[in-house]
């Protein structure tokens, strides 16, 4: 599911039951079930959702595939809690540090455009980085954004805010 078809780009659920295929459709998916529907969700970053909705409204998260990224992650923190909650909370650090880092970084081109300088002036980052520094933040920010994707854990202002 996650990435989604090379040639067009949309991502897919696929429904098993029993480890027999049942249907597909485009994320965001719901299928309906007996007694209410799964529906799943995705991020950029991977797994956002995947929940029973009960006809009485009531949400029951579901359990992924333990052959799956998302089961490999669940059943690590299972075995060693500590240590996934330390991974946990340094993937949050990095993720809040490069979202901090990148909106300094951006705001000062785009305070420079004639129109918003005019207005509200120009901003100065406090914080320059090289690129290396830059690259290497990018790619720990990633990493975070997928461990949070893997443990099916989403915020809007953390992880990708255009998931579907």
């Amino acid at each position: 599911m996650h990435g989604g078809d090379p040639n067009t780009g949309e991502v897919m659920a696929r429904l098993y039951h029993d480890g027999r295929f049942v249907a597909e459709s485009r994320v965001p998916a719901r299928f309906p079930v007996e007694g209410g529907a799964i529906d799943v969700r995705t991020s950029e970053a991977g797994m956002r959702r995947c929940a029973f909705v009960a006809d009485d409204g009531t949400e029951h998260q579901l359990v992924p595939d333990p052959a799956s990224a998302e089961g490999r992650r669940m059943r690590f923190a299972r075995e060693h809690p500590g240590a996934s909650r330390a991974i946990g909370g340094v993937s949050i650090v990095f993720l809040i540090i490069g979202v901090g880092l990148n909106l300094l970084q951006i705001t000062e081109p785009i305070s420079r455009i004639p129109p918003i300088a005019d207005t509200l002036g120009t901003f100065e980052s406090p914080v320059i980085l090289p690129l290396w520094l830059n690259i290497a933040l990018g790619l720990v920010a990633a990493l975070g954004a997928v461990e949070r994707a893997l443990r099916m854990r989403y915020h809007w202002l953390l992880d990708s805010g255009a998931g579907t």
